[in-house]
C-alpha cells in the first residue's frame, strides 16, 4: 500500500544540521502526494570563515552523511535527494559520480544531487556562458567553477559572498543579493545565473529576478527539486519557484 500521505514519492533528503533552508523550501514547493523526509548531519562547529575551516566542515559531512542516510532509510524513502552542495561539486564531475555511488551503495536508490541537477538544467537551457553566486569561501568556489567549466560551461562571472558560518548562510536578507544579481552577476556575456549553497534562501527572488533580468536564475533549491521530479516522471509544474519547475 502506499503512503497516505506521499503515495507519489516519497524523498529522503539530506541536509547538514546546520540547514535551515531546504526543508521550508521543498515544502513550499511540493505537489500533492510527494514528501520530504530529511536525514541530517551534525555540525559542531560550523565555522567557514576561511579555506581551511571550510574543509574542516566538509570533514563533519563526511564523517556524519552514513548516519543521516541510515536514518532517512528507516521511512522507506523511493528517492535520495542530496540537500547540501559544496561536497557534490568536489572533484568535479569525477568526485560528483563518485560521491553519488557512494550514496547508491548504501541506499541501493538513485541520487538527485546540486551538481548533477545545476547541469542537467542549464543543459536544458541550452546556455554555456554563466554567472555563479555562492555563499562559500575560495576554496569551495574554485571547486564550483571546476566543475562546471569540466561540463562544457563557461563561467563568466562569480560572486562570492564569504559567509563566516554554516548558519550565517541563512541569514543574507535579500536586498545585497538584489544588488549582486542586476550589478554584478548580470551582462550580455551572462546567458544563465546559478545560485549555489542550499542554506541561501533564493527561490522567490530567483523567480522574480528572471523578470528583471529575462534569462533563467536558478536557485538551487529549485534546481534539485526539479531534477528529482523530473528523474521520477513527477511532470507538475509550479508557479511562483521559477521558470524551470514552471515550464521545463
Amino acid at each position: 500500500m502506499p503512503d497516505v500521505v506521499g503515495y507519489r514519492m516519497k524523498f529522503g533528503v539530506i541536509v547538514p544540521s546546520t540547514n535551515t533552508v531546504v526543508e521550508a523550501d521543498y515544502n513550499q514547493m511540493a505537489p500533492h502526494g510527494v514528501t520530504f523526509h530529511t536525514g541530517r548531519m551534525y555540525i559542531a562547529q560550523p565555522a567557514m570563515d576561511s579555506d581551511a575551516a571550510f574543509q574542516a566542515v566538509l570533514g563533519q559531512i563526511r564523517a556524519s552523511i552514513e548516519i543521516a542516510l541510515r536514518d532517512v532509510m528507516t521511512c522507506k524513502p523511493d528517492y535520495i535527494i542530496m540537500g547540501m552542495s559544496a561536497e557534490t561539486f568536489w572533484g568535479g564531475a569525477a568526485g560528483n559520480a563518485a560521491f553519488i555511488e557512494r550514496v547508491r551503495a548504501q541506499t541501493g536508490l538513485s541520487v538527485s544531487t546540486g551538481a548533477s541537477a545545476c547541469r542537467a538544467a542549464l543543459e536544458r537551457y541550452g546556455v554555456t556562458r554563466i554567472g555563479v553566486l555562492s555563499p562559500y569561501p575560495a576554496i569551495a568556489d574554485k571547486q564550483v567553477t571546476g566543475f562546471f567549466e569540466e561540463s562544457g560551461f563557461k563561467v563568466v562571472r562569480f560572486k562570492g559572498l564569504r559567509c563566516p558560518t554554516a548558519t550565517s548562510i541563512a541569514e543574507v536578507p535579500e536586498a545585497p543579493l538584489r544588488t549582486i544579481l542586476v550589478e554584478e552577476l548580470n551582462g550580455p556575456d551572462v546567458e544563465a545565473i546559478v545560485q549555489v549553497g542550499t542554506n541561501l534562501s533564493m527561490v522567490r527572488l530567483a523567480d522574480e529576478a528572471e523578470r528583471w533580468l529575462g534569462k533563467p536564475v536558478l536557485a538551487i533549491n529549485a534546481v534539485t527539486l526539479w531534477h528529482g521530479l523530473r528523474a521520477n516522471n513527477i511532470a507538475d509544474q509550479r508557479q511562483g519557484c521559477g521558470s524551470l519547475l514552471r515550464e521545463h
